[in-house]
């Protein structure tokens, strides 16, 4: 009776002093890697390994860096995953936070050069995200066709949505 009473109390303070589930990854714990040039995501861990590399596709076959609102390219630069959510046009949504300081800076300035017109807006809701339903043969084909924004195929942006936690660093090149 004496070793069932140990043998309980052992259970007992091993299942509450144990924990069964994985530690939520933090903001820190990876970044991700845009190449346009290359159509890659890559996702690294906080050392800089390599995980995984998605295809992706974008909105301009230009692949410049985006000017104004409207000109449907994806901005250059490091960011930071703002908010995730379900999308109900393209599976899931990494919202991104462009417009940043720099990315302010650089548009006064290209104004002020004469680069874009005087009354352009800035732009926003530059997020990466998955295709239309049944749509994924576009990343297969490289066709760009966001507003700025990244897109992969639904089952990258998936893995991707369950793996990155808000917070996590994003830098877009070209």
């Amino acid at each position: 009776m004496k070793g069932f009473l140990y043998f309980i109390i052992a259970v007992l303070f091993f299942s509450l002093t144990t924990s069964f589930h994985a530690p939520k990854a933090g903001a820190d714990d990876y970044y991700i890697l845009i190449t346009k040039s290359r159509y890659e995501m890559t996702l690294y861990d906080a050392n800089g390994t390599w995980l995984i590399t998605y295809p992706v596709v974008f909105g301009s076959k230009d692949l410049g860096d985006k000017m104004m609102a409207g000109d449907r390219k994806t901005p250059e630069g490091t960011f930071h995953i703002t908010s995730k959510r379900p999308h109900p046009k393209w599976d899931h949504f990494l919202a991104l936070d462009y417009p940043t300081q720099d990315d302010y800076q650089k548009f006064n300035e290209r104004k002020a050069e004469g680069l874009i017109p005087k009354d352009a807006k800035i732009g926003g809701d530059i997020g990466i995200h998955g295709t239309w339903p049944h749509e994924d043969f576009a990343v297969d084909q490289y066709q760009n066709w966001t507003m700025g924004c990244v897109s992969t195929k639904n089952e990258y942006i998936e893995e991707l949505f369950e793996k990155v936690p808000v917070g996590t660093k994003v830098i877009i090149k070209r």
